[in-house]
Parts: C-alpha cells; sequence; structure tokens
C-alpha cells in the first residue's frame, strides 16, 4: 500500500512538472478579463470571424491582448490560426504571404494591415538542421527548409506548423501568451500570464538561455517591453541577459534597425535607452553612442532629443526616425567635421566626408535604410548654412524642404548647449517675418567667420610661351 501511495506521488509529481512546463490552460470568462470591446479594431473581430466560419480557429494574440487587459488602445492586431498560409490567403479579398524566417499572411483593409499567423509546432532545437552563416549567406541552403539553424543555435527558418498548445509554449513572454476570441468574449491564458500581468512582472516562457540563443532579439524586446510598461524582469529571466547579449551580433542590421525603431518610437525612447544600458545592451545596437554619453553636454543633447520624441509621440503626433537617428549620431559626425575642418578640408566637404565616415561605421551593427540616412544627410549638411545669414543664402535655406527639421536640430543643439541660442533665436524670428522684416534681419545680421566660408579655388597662371609647361601649370599665384 505504502509503494503504491509513494509510485502515484511520484507519477503526480511528473505529470505536474510537465503540466508547468508545457502550460495549463485557463479559459477566463469575460467577468475575469473585462476587456473593453470597445478597443477592439473591428478590422481584427471581422478577420477572427471569417477564420472561425470557415472551420478554423482564430484568436487576437500577444500584444494587443495584453493591452488590451492593461486597458490600453493596442497601435495593432495580430491573429493566431491552425489555418495554414495557404488556408488563409483565399479567405479574404486582398491577402499576401510573406516571409521567409516566418510564413505569415498580411490581410489587408485599406491601410489597416491585420498579421496573420499559423500555431507554431515545438521542436527540439537539436535535431533542426544547422546551416553555416545566415539568412543573406544561406539562403540557397535555407531554400527547401522548414527548420533550421545556425551555429550558435539562432532560428533561421521555422514554419513547422503545430497545435494551439504548441504555439503558446513557443510564444516569448508570459505576458504575450495570452490567446482572445472576440466572438466568445474568452481569453486563454496557459503560462498565468494574468497573473504576472497583475504583479507587473516580465517572466520569459521556458529556459531563458536558450530562449535567447534561437533569438537574440529577445533581450531587446525585454528593455523594450519593461520600459514601456513599467513592469519588473523576473531575475530568471534576466540573469542570462548579460552573458548571451554579445549574441547579437548574429543577428542581421536590418533586423536590429527594426528593432531599434520600436525602443526609440513607442512614447518611452528615454527608459528604452536607460533600459538598454541598465541591461548592457546598447553597445550591440549603437556602439558610437558611448562616448557621447560619457560627456556631459552629449548626453544633455541625446536626452534632451528623446525627451522630444516621447513628448512628440505622447501627444499623438509622428516622430522622425530620419531626426532621431541624426541626433544620435550627430556627435561623432561633429567631431570628425572639425578635424577635417582643421586639416583645412572645405566646410561642406568635410561635412559630406564626416556624415560618410559615421554612417559606414555604424552600418556594422545597424543597417540604417537608405532614404532615412539621405534625411539624415540633408540635416547634417544645412547646419553649416544657418551660419550664412545672407540674402543668397538666408533666403535658399529658408524654401529647403528639410528646413524644418534641420531647424528643429538647430534649436536643439542651443537648447543642450551645442550651438549659440543666439543663432537659432535668429531663424526662429527670420522663418516667420515678412518680406520687410527679413530684409531688415539680413541687413543686421552678423556673418559667419571664415572658417565657416568654403574656401575660393585658386586660379592656375598660364603657361608661358617657350617655358616648361609642367611646371609653370602647377605653380600658383
Amino acid at each position: 500500500m505504502i509503494r503504491k501511495f509513494i509510485n502515484r506521488l511520484f507519477t503526480a509529481n511528473k505529470g505536474d512538472d510537465a503540466a508547468q512546463r508545457r502550460g495549463q490552460r485557463r479559459d477566463l470568462p469575460r467577468a475575469q478579463h473585462q476587456i473593453d470591446a470597445n478597443r477592439i479594431s473591428a478590422n481584427a473581430r471581422n478577420t477572427v470571424q471569417t477564420l472561425q466560419q470557415a472551420g478554423f480557429q482564430a484568436y487576437i494574440v500577444g500584444g494587443a491582448v495584453r493591452d488590451l487587459l492593461l486597458g490600453l488602445k493596442p497601435k495593432d492586431f495580430d491573429v493566431a490560426t491552425n489555418a495554414t498560409p495557404e488556408q488563409v490567403k483565399p479567405l479574404f479579398k486582398r491577402a499576401f504571404i510573406i516571409g521567409r524566417r516566418f510564413r505569415i499572411v498580411h490581410v489587408m483593409y485599406g491601410r489597416d494591415i491585420i498579421e496573420v499567423s499559423t500555431y507554431r509546432a515545438l521542436h527540439d532545437a537539436q535535431a533542426a538542421e544547422s546551416v553555416d552563416g545566415n539568412e543573406r549567406t544561406s539562403r540557397r541552403a535555407l531554400a527547401d527548409k522548414t527548420l533550421a539553424v545556425d551555429s550558435s543555435g539562432r532560428v533561421l527558418r521555422d514554419n513547422v506548423w503545430g497545435t494551439l498548445d504548441d504555439d503558446a509554449e513557443r510564444r516569448d513572454f508570459t505576458v504575450n501568451a495570452l490567446y482572445y476570441d472576440p466572438i466568445r468574449d474568452v481569453v486563454v491564458d496557459y503560462h498565468r500570464g494574468m497573473k504576472d500581468l497583475k504583479e507587473r512582472r516580465l517572466r520569459m516562457i521556458g529556459d531563458p538561455a536558450a530562449r535567447y540563443r534561437e533569438d537574440p532579439v529577445r533581450m531587446l524586446r525585454i528593455a523594450r517591453f519593461a520600459a514601456k510598461l513599467g513592469f519588473d524582469i523576473d531575475p530568471a529571466t534576466l540573469a542570462p541577459i548579460a552573458s548571451s547579449a554579445d549574441l547579437l551580433a548574429n543577428v542581421p542590421a536590418a533586423r536590429l534597425f527594426d528593432e531599434t525603431i520600436k525602443l526609440l518610437q513607442t512614447g518611452h525612447a528615454v527608459a528604452s535607452l536607460q533600459q538598454l544600458r541598465r541591461l548592457g545592451l546598447h553597445h550591440g545596437l549603437l556602439p558610437l553612442l558611448d562616448p557621447v554619453l560619457e560627456k556631459p553636454e552629449g548626453e544633455r543633447f541625446i536626452m534632451n532629443a528623446l525627451q522630444d520624441t516621447d513628448q512628440r509621440i505622447g501627444e499623438g503626433k509622428t516622430a522622425s526616425p530620419s531626426f532621431l537617428f541624426a541626433c544620435l549620431l550627430w556627435h561623432d559626425v561633429e567631431q570628425r567635421w572639425n578635424a577635417l575642418l582643421a586639416e583645412g578640408v572645405a566646410p561642406l566637404m568635410a561635412l559630406d566626408q564626416a556624415a560618410d565616415e559615421v554612417l559606414a561605421a555604424q552600418a556594422e551593427r545597424l543597417a540604417i535604410q537608405r532614404r532615412i540616412a539621405t534625411d539624415m544627410r540633408e540635416i547634417w549638411s544645412l547646419q553649416s548654412r544657418f551660419e550664412r545669414r545672407t540674402p543668397r543664402y538666408a533666403n535658399s535655406l529658408i524654401a529647403h524642404p528639410r528646413f524644418r527639421a534641420a531647424y528643429d536640430f538647430l534649436s536643439l543643439r542651443a537648447r543642450s548647449g551645442l550651438a549659440e541660442p543666439e543663432l537659432a533665436q535668429w531663424w526662429e524670428a527670420f522663418q516667420f517675418a515678412d518680406a520687410e522684416g527679413r530684409a531688415e534681419m539680413l541687413a543686421s545680421a552678423p556673418q559667419s567667420s571664415a572658417a565657416g566660408k568654403p574656401r575660393r579655388r585658386r586660379r592656375r597662371k598660364k603657361p608661358s610661351e617657350g617655358g616648361d609647361a609642367d611646371a609653370v601649370s602647377n605653380s600658383t599665384e
């Protein structure tokens, strides 16, 4: 009898461990979740309903459910289903299968996009095929694979379909592994996500170190969610980050850029940067930022830029990534620009060369999109033209399509002690003055020093008759 009791006890414990590891499903009715139906996207509801009417399972999932439960209005909505991408696409008028690493469907409602993903299966990382290189260098090797990892264990392909239970296990954080059925008005919780939401805690599902190897970007997501939500990071989730930070070097630069945009444009840019520095992750994103933040004026400039961005987003306005990255990299551009000026390079040429060098150095870790880099260059190049307060330069500058962004940049520099406040004040008044007022301001405006003017090209003497043409042509007046 005692032996039977012990066997039952150990069997029960093993079952409990498995249930905890796999997650134990709980269906929470409206009385327990209190989601405000007015905050739910009509397009997301329609997507779920269409899939269910076709005989498939479908739920709103992830960050949208988390935000709804916190009383926030989600920025976008994702849907999870047991329908494959090929089964989803024909159900909607405008739907497109995208992605290689994860194949998903974008269902289009005008400009609104509902992202539909198929439940993904649990798998043993050791059973996945290992591929040399990454997504870009190994496209041919990855072409026919549904599950593959690189040498560090980072997942390069994951298109093996599974069940809802599997999908919940594959999610990153417990607060993101919540599924909402807007038709039945039920929240499905597998990993005590509701409990973690109430306790304001970020906790990784599964072994954190293994999850970071699968996808190092999860560490950046921790920083972003901790900053955005004001949540604490569970100690077990936090512990492996310091030793795993180098894994970010394996992530494609374009993907790091996308994640950095999310970090800095959620309305919590200051808190995000502080979290990145606290976790030691900023080295992998913005390696040029360290020397800036070590200097009071540099840190003041960056923090003012991030605070302005947070304020704009808080007011419902847009924030330009071009302007933000121009701020983050300006210290390095200015430092190199001054060095080239000291070498005698013409101001505009020196600024262009400085921008080239800084962008090339940053591109090794973060692939800034070409259109954004072009806008950044224009913002930077116009800074030297603010010094030239003559009718010709001032009137052409005020008509430049990037004038307002460049002026805002100048104003930020002045506010941070990196430019003369008088210069920013003058341009503030000039842009709003009438024609007569502008003429008066230009007549009395101080002019830039010789150091800020382009050097005149020296004219060469014409070769004299009968002389050494080469020697004479190389001489100057």
